[in-house]
């Protein structure tokens, strides 16, 4: 079999400025590519970090999007390393982001290391950890 990775997930949202604000400013997505007016929706960007991409869009015109929810079928979550978790947290918090507590605590210890968890404004969950692990 041929060498292969996965190159991107693809992000639907109804808020999309914040959004952006979100992966750029908070997470450090590089934004590479906005497409505005992209078949019939009114964004459709490409998100860099490192070798891996967000396409965040927006619903097509006239459409609101459904709420996410944390127990449905599908992805549940997608997670990044960090490599110093306490700061990155502390941005985050700066920044106004919601996190998702364990025992009121954003950092909490799993197996082999901590993580933490915070909502994209779209609803998103986005895991943070410092073990490269599995």
């Amino acid at each position: 079999m041929s060498q292969s990775f996965v190159h991107h997930i693809c992000i639907q949202t109804n808020t999309y400025t914040d959004s952006i604000k979100f992966y750029t400013e908070g997470l450090g997505f590089k934004l590479v590519q906005e497409s505005p007016n992209f078949h019939g929706r009114d964004y459709n960007t490409w998100l860099q970090l490192g070798t891996f991409y967000i396409e965040l869009q927006t619903g097509k015109k006239g459409e609101s999007l459904g709420e996410s929810v944390s127990n449905s079928q599908g992805i549940a979550h997608f997670c990044i390393w960090v490599e110093n978790l306490d700061e990155e947290v502390a941005r985050l918090q700066n920044l106004g982001a919601e996190f998702l507590l364990k025992n009121n605590m954003p950092i909490y210890q799993v197996e082999n290391g901590f993580l933490c968890k915070v909502r994209a404004p779209e609803g998103t969950i986005v895991e943070l950890r410092d073990n490269k692990g599995i």
